[in-house]
């Protein structure tokens, strides 16, 4: 829990509260038949894969029993976007993108990892990129 004690609520403090409320939250994701809780602050991006939604940490991949437009409004207020049709993906795990071929945009995550973004999900990645989601 987090605590903000201040004389008045400026611009700063609802950004700074706003902040610290999308880092906060868990979701269930199993490994060999085993549940556990996973900090969304760990999650790297999200897939859907035939049919099978999995979680990618940095050295753990969890499946999900959710569908990933379901998890996608769950998180949208939590810096996850969507980065294809069948892709999720964590903003704050990503250090560089660069432009791909055919107006599509690739994501490098912190862990080394590449993520393509579709053409159609660019325009969103630069609204949110200017703050303006």
């Amino acid at each position: 829990m987090v605590e903000i004690h201040c004389h008045r609520v400026s611009e700063e403090v609802r950004e700074l509260v706003a902040f610290v409320r999308s880092r906060q939250g868990r979701l269930t994701g199993t490994i060999e038949d085993r549940q556990y809780e996973v900090p969304v602050t760990d999650i790297y991006y999200m897939e859907s894969v035939e049919n099978r939604v999995y979680l990618y940490t940095a050295d753990k991949v969890y499946e999900s029993r959710q569908k990933i437009y379901e998890l996608e409004e769950m998180l949208k207020e939590k810096h996850f976007l969507r980065a294809s049709k069948s892709t999720l993906l964590n903003l704050l795990k990503v250090s560089a993108i660069k432009p791909a071929l055919n107006g599509r945009f690739t994501a490098v995550l912190f862990s080394g990892e590449q993520v393509i973004i579709t053409r159609k999900y660019v325009p969103e990645l630069k609204k949110a990129l200017k703050g303006e989601n």
